[in-house]
């Protein structure tokens, strides 16, 4: 089993406060996971905040480039991998995105990977979007972005026309060190689960209630069967809230005085209740947790992925990391 950290490249606001770190203090947080034993650590990718984060904060949230972000924590660390959780496709030239990739992938020695998904607010899509395309669809932009990536990474020379994208016989070198790419698909919903089955090196989706992660694990592995695969080639890393408390009262009582709980209300349209939001998280006593992860694991988790941190300051942060670190992951065979 996996463990690895969100840090807050586009959280201010969804789950800390305003000016919650700086960007030293990424690097440092990036360090310190490499430290203590962490596989990775993730950025999320937000261009402008939703509208109930500027209903909520006076002061705007400070949004870094995450895949800056993930390339500078490369370069001030070893072994640790670094991704994203997810890059927003449908936002991103995919061209230029493809030649990101293949640089931060070269330069940090094969350790980044690359989790796309639609966004979870489309009025930030639309917000970006403005009057560019008629009836933008959002899936459709991301199929085409993926069929580019694989074409650019794949073949010398390549040619692509579509709906939103279009280019033609480049030659683009240096292809990414790593061979396969490993290109996460991120999303609960049926389409994502198929996408990560049929082309993903890894599935990368939200929380879920535990009996819905072991429904469509079973799901996708079928569906990867039926495409030629082998569903033990593809990762299963759903990415998870953390807080440790010293019991589980002292746990939920904390968790639910973060930022995280007005997050997990604002994306309720995506089908994830709230209510669940204690129990399909890894929110409680080190002994619940480490009682959490191997059911989890018994599903058919194999990474418990870009985990976002209950905390409101950096200090319980850093304490949040050691405390899981020394209590929960020694005791994970």
């Amino acid at each position: 089993m996996k463990f690895s950290i969100c840090l807050s490249t586009g959280y201010e606001g969804l789950v800390y406060p305003v000016n919650f770190c700086t960007p030293q203090d990424l690097i440092r947080q990036g360090q310190l996971a490499e430290k203590l034993g962490f596989d990775s650590v993730w950025g999320n990718d937000h261009i402008t905040p939703p509208n109930y984060v500027r209903d909520h904060f006076k002061d705007s949230p400070n949004f870094y480039d995450v895949l800056i972000t993930l390339a500078m924590i490369a370069q001030a660390t070893t072994k640790l991998r670094v991704g994203t959780a997810l890059l927003v496709m449908p936002n991103r030239e995919p061209v230029y995105l493809t030649k990101q990739v293949a640089t931060i992938d070269q330069m940090s020695g094969g350790r980044f990977m690359l989790a796309v998904g639609l966004g979870a607010y489309r009025e930030e899509f639309e917000s970006w979007v403005g009057n560019r395309y008629p009836s933008p669809h959002r899936g459709d932009m991301m199929d085409e972005g993926l069929q580019i990536l694989h074409k650019l990474t794949t073949e010398k020379v390549s040619s692509f026309d579509g709906r939103y994208y279009s280019y033609r016989n480049i030659e683009m070198f240096p292809k990414p060190l790593q061979s396969p790419f490993p290109l996460y698909i991120g999303g609960h919903n049926i389409k994502a689960v198929e996408r990560a089955a049929e082309i993903g090196q890894g599935w990368l989706p939200g929380w879920r209630p535990f009996h819905e992660v072991a429904e469509r694990i079973q799901m996708l592995h079928k569906h990867a069967e039926a495409a030629g695969r082998d569903p033990k080639e593809i990762e299963i890393a759903p990415q998870f809230s953390l807080l440790v408390g010293k019991t589980q009262e002292a746990a939920e009582q904390t968790y639910m005085k973060s930022g995280l709980v007005a997050h997990r209300v604002s994306l309720a349209h995506t089908g994830r209740d709230p209510a669940y939001q204690v129990s399909a998280n890894l929110v409680g006593s080190p002994q619940s947790i480490v009682e959490k992860i191997y059911q989890l694991k018994a599903m058919g988790v194999d990474h418990c992925a870009a985990m976002a941190v209950a905390v409101n300051t950096q200090a319980e942060l850093i304490e949040q990391m050691q405390w899981f670190a020394e209590e929960v992951m020694p005791h994970i065979k």
